[in-house]
């Protein structure tokens, strides 16, 4: 088991106030979870975060909560009633980070804004995670990970060429946003150490780093005037590049974005003079050829089961990897070595596999301490840490404010 009761990371100390929902702001709150910080999960009393219905379930316990609420305590908290925006400023007083992702405008309403919560704690960095960010036309849209994914210029580029555009069958702009807003978070606390302690607000909008993601679109549509197209498997930037089927039914994918990698597998599927053709020199003109250099490669590796071509390939220093079910990354070799999943012990459903921490840090290494917990599990001892005694929590549960 990895599980341990003490943080390791670098991050040891910092208390982040993670009252958003689904789902980049939580994930954000995971990996700073993950290295070290002290999260407290603010959920309404009576409405939990929509996180919890998401994905499938085990005997009633949601699997996809207990991995991204990992390592955070629960806090049941009416912040839209005069009281609980009392007992959140409280806790604002001694907290490094606030992450929300309402509609812009929301925590001002509830007198939260951060005007308000940077007199309390003027080293208070608030990350305000939004579809289309703070300002702007479109700021008061409600918006999902979905129609950013449609509007990054990620739908319009993927699937078949002859085919619709195609949308991610997971959250992947919340996803890239969640990384991104943890490393947004990270500088800022590292600019608080150079500034005298002074915190910042970070605006991050889901559409900014999946249109990072996507790569060099908007730069070619200014440049050239030219949109992108669909390209399926293939890429404009080199070939050979695809997913090829082996003669044992498997999917294997090929790149060739380094020309000598491109010169290896075209001399170990047995077409070598292709390599002294003036076009063969970058992966650009090799893309234009795609449709010979994909029959060379393609009838060789339809010829030769998986395990064949992969030993060929590593054997001429090739790059090739098989297309993966998630029950396969349980028993590959690599991910087992270097611990990319582990094994964590849950109190409903016991040892249970998930992504580990997603980086290796070799002085302040992250860790999980515990998967993620029911709703307002932790609320009492929180309250109590305030200075409420039983009574009172009686009390604010009886109002619902928590």
């Amino acid at each position: 088991m990895t599980t341990s009761s003490e943080p390791t990371g670098p991050l040891k100390g910092i208390r982040v106030l993670d009252a958003s929902t689904i789902l980049a702001g939580p994930l954000v709150a995971q990996i700073l979870g993950d290295f070290g910080a002290d999260v407290v999960k603010i959920e309404h009393p009576t409405r939990p975060d929509g996180m919890r219905g998401h994905g499938l379930e085990k005997d009633g316990q949601p699997l996809w909560w207990k991995m991204l609420s990992r390592n955070k305590k629960t806090l049941t908290l009416h912040l839209g009633s005069e009281e609980g925006a009392e007992i959140f400023k409280k806790l604002v007083v001694d907290a490094d980070v606030v992450i929300e992702n309402f509609r812009p405008g929301t925590f001002e309403k509830w007198g939260l804004g951060y005007d308000v919560l940077s007199k309390l704690n003027p080293g208070l960095i608030m990350l305000r995670v939004t579809g289309f960010g703070q300002s702007g036309p479109y700021s008061k849209r409600p918006a999902f990970g979905t129609l950013v994914e449609s509007m990054s210029g990620f739908a319009h580029l993927t699937g078949s060429a002859d085919g619709p555009p195609t949308l991610p069958a997971f959250g992947l702009a919340d996803s890239i946003a969640g990384v991104a807003g943890s490393s947004a978070v990270s500088m800022a606390l590292f600019n608080r150490t150079r500034n005298a302690g002074k915190g910042q607000v970070i605006d991050l909008d889901l559409l900014s780093p999946i249109m990072t993601a996507v790569g060099p679109g908007i730069i070619y549509a200014d440049q050239l005037g030219i949109d992108q197209k669909r390209s399926g498997n293939r890429s404009s930037n080199n070939s050979p590049r695809n997913l090829y089927l082996t003669s044992d039914d498997h999917w294997l994918a090929i790149s060739t974005s380094a020309n000598s990698i491109a010169e290896r597998v075209l001399e170990l599927v047995g077409h070598p003079e292709v390599i002294a053709e003036p076009w063969f020199a970058t992966g650009r003109e090799r893309a234009k050829h795609a449709d010979l250099l994909d029959r060379y490669v393609g009838d060789w590796i339809r010829a030769r089961t998986r395990d064949e071509v992969i030993a060929a390939f590593e054997a001429a220093g090739a790059a090739v990897a098989p297309v993966y079910k998630p029950s396969d990354l349980l028993t590959d070799p690599q991910v087992e070595s270097i611990g990319m999943t582990t094994t964590v012990d849950d109190a409903d459903l016991g040892p249970m596999r998930m992504q580990n921490v997603m980086w290796r840090m070799s002085e302040t290494p992250g860790n999980i301490r515990h998967t993620g917990r029911a709703h307002g599990a932790d609320t009492a001892d929180i309250l109590h840490d305030l200075g409420f005694d039983e009574a009172g929590i009686a009390a604010l549960h009886a109002r619902n404010v928590v």
